[in-house]
């Protein structure tokens, strides 16, 4: 079983791509869960018309969705297509600024056939400035 994944293996584990594609690589993952990077550029189109100088919140939690479905991915333990469809619980502690690598630790709370469960906290510079919990479902096979 393979453990991490770069930048052109992700687009195998989940559909999204450039510029909604929010993670860069997989450091590890395990049944409890999954650790990744991803670093924002302000050159992403989707970005330049943001007018603050930080990454808005919302992508970060999409961030971290994409890391832990990549991971579940990865496992190989879950097929079809998931998509996001709660966020149970989000709570922000400091901006985090473009350029800056953000590190993503995921854990799997429920794992079903229809169903992923999980948390995450994202970290720059090993401070946290998010955590979030959330509900993925199977959309299709």
């Amino acid at each position: 079983m393979k453990t991490s994944a770069k930048s052109g293996e992700i687009e195998q584990l989940i559909p999204h791509r450039h510029p909604f594609l929010f993670l860069d690589e997989i450091l590890s993952v395990t049944p409890e869960g999954t650790i990744g990077l991803h670093t924002f550029r302000r050159s992403n189109s989707i970005l330049q018309k943001n007018l603050s100088n930080f990454v808005p919140g919302p992508l970060i939690i999409e961030s971290m969705a994409q890391c832990g479905g990549a991971g579940v991915k990865l496992l190989g333990v879950m097929d079809g297509l998931f998509g996001l469809v709660s966020i149970e619980h989000a709570e922000f502690f400091k901006v985090a600024e473009y350029d800056q690598e953000l590190k993503y630790v995921i854990k799997n709370i429920k794992l079903s056939g229809n169903i992923i469960k999980q948390s995450g906290v994202a970290y720059s510079q090993d401070v946290p400035v998010a955590e979030a919990s959330w509900m993925c479902v199977k959309l299709s096979e």
